[in-house]
């Protein structure tokens, strides 16, 4: 049975994630009778859809403290911290934290990180091989919908923040700025554990997705894109296009289901923190919070 492991930033050392339907995953990807459930039904939308409104239902209340117990989840940090605060799953799953549970990294010129996840971090893509997994790539130009605006990006960076079901839910912005539209891109419903990354090639642009263009006061213009996950019952978007937002100000949620946030910078923008690079280049995820600085602005640079 395949092992995550990833690294937790504040100690610096090697933890096994706890993996929610840790048994389903193993067999719907890696067994030919899961393998044929997955292409016939559990990717495609009216599975998640179904799944995720059965989380808007009043009984769905009855596992939260299950879930909770099972992945260890410190409800100290949520405004409502019992379960029976609640009306359903779904009310639960995207929770609101108290004011101080996450800081926001004030550092002058420092990108935070817009959720709470496992980051891989990338610098100097190749914008028609950016790594999925080791061995596994995909164009970014299929992942936008628009060659013209992925060729702006060739030689930049790429931070990806993978969200577990355990994880808070709720995404934010990396820096001040004032974001555009998003553009939805229709897609499939696959998982975005690394268990499914590693079998199946460029989930992120079979996936469905929400793309924004963020016009950040430090790095320019970042492409901000939020993935659809197995189970996820919608994206919400809950900011304003064409408002100034505040680091770390709310841009939206996912409902239930690991998720996936993804950045893209301009090429010499910004310096990525070296120990997401490093455990990156040793293959590791680095576990961090929303807030928590991913790098610094490069002076002198050109936006």
């Amino acid at each position: 049975m395949m092992e995550i492991y990833y690294i937790d930033r504040k100690t610096g050392k090697k933890q096994k994630e706890k993996v929610a339907g840790h048994r389903f995953l193993q067999w719907i990807y890696h067994t030919n009778v899961g393998d044929s459930l997955l292409e016939m039904i559990v990717k495609r939308k009216i599975f998640s859809s179904i799944y995720g409104k059965l989380q808007d239902l009043p009984f769905s209340k009855k596992k939260i403290w299950a879930f909770i117990e099972e992945l260890d989840i410190d409800m100290a940090e949520a405004e409502r911290e019992s379960a029976e605060d609640y009306r359903h799953f779904n009310d639960f799953f995207a929770r609101k934290l108290k004011k101080d549970a996450r800081p926001i990294c004030r550092d002058e010129g420092s990108l935070v990180s817009p959720a709470d996840g496992r980051v891989l971090a990338y610098e100097q893509i190749d914008i028609d091989r950016v790594v999925q997994i080791k061995n596994l790539h995909y164009r970014l130009e299929d992942l936008l919908g628009d060659r013209e605006l992925a060729m702006t990006y060739q030689g930049g960076t790429c931070i990806v923040i993978r969200l577990c079901p355990a994880d808070y839910h709720r995404f934010h912005f990396p820096d001040s700025g004032v974001p555009g539209p998003y553009k939805g891109m229709k897609g499939q419903y696959y998982s975005v554990n690394p268990i499914a990354l590693k079998k199946i090639p460029e989930i992120y642009i079979r996936n469905k997705r929400e793309i924004t263009l963020f016009v950040s006061d430090h790095f320019g213009q970042i492409v901000m894109i939020e993935v659809g996950a197995t189970c996820v019952g919608s994206i919400v978007q809950t900011y304003r296009a064409g408002e100034k937002v505040e680091k770390g100000q709310e841009k939206g949620y996912f409902k239930f289901g690991g998720s996936t946030v993804i950045l893209f910078l301009k090429p010499d923008t910004i310096a990525v923190d070296q120990d997401l690079l490093q455990n990156t280049r040793e293959g590791f995820e680095t576990k961090v919070n929303m807030g928590e600085r991913l790098g610094k602005v490069i002076q002198h640079r050109q936006l």
